[in-house]
């Protein structure tokens, strides 16, 4: 992951969705702040979404559909973090990753969708979110 982050630039041309290469990054660091507890998000769960979507989204091995909505306090252009200078950007979103990583899934923040995730499932959402949006700009 983050050799496929570094190898991204601010001129990367996305091949679905709104966002650009630097609002992409933006709205991944959010959603690391999301888990790690740094930044609040509205809830929009439900027994479906805690079971059978969390379910086939972190364990069927498809591809996560093009266009999912996302919370409004990370999308880019309503609530998520403004883009700054590329560069510091990105070296944030690789510190973010690393925290993340680094944090036990006890100390995570409950998923605005999913609801409460075990290690295994923040794990696999971090890698599958953050390789969703990195495959959006052909990375």
């Amino acid at each position: 992951m983050r050799a496929r982050i570094e190898s991204l630039t601010s001129f990367d041309q996305r091949l679905w969705g709104r966002m650009s290469a630097h609002g992409m990054v933006c709205h991944v660091a959010d959603a690391f702040r999301m888990a790690l507890g740094e930044r609040a998000t509205s809830e929009a769960t439900g027994l479906f979404r805690r079971t059978i979507l969390k379910w086939g989204a972190l364990r069927v091995p498809v591809a996560w559909p093009k266009d999912y909505p996302t919370r409004p306090e990370l999308e880019q252009g309503v609530g998520g973090s403004w883009p700054t200078e590329f560069e510091f950007d990105r070296g944030e979103l690789l510190q973010l990753m690393e925290r993340f990583v680094a944090t036990p899934a006890g100390r995570m923040a409950r998923h605005p969708i999913m609801g409460r995730m075990s290690e295994f499932e923040w794990r696999r959402w971090g890698y599958l979110h953050t390789d969703h949006h990195l495959r959006q700009f052909g990375r």
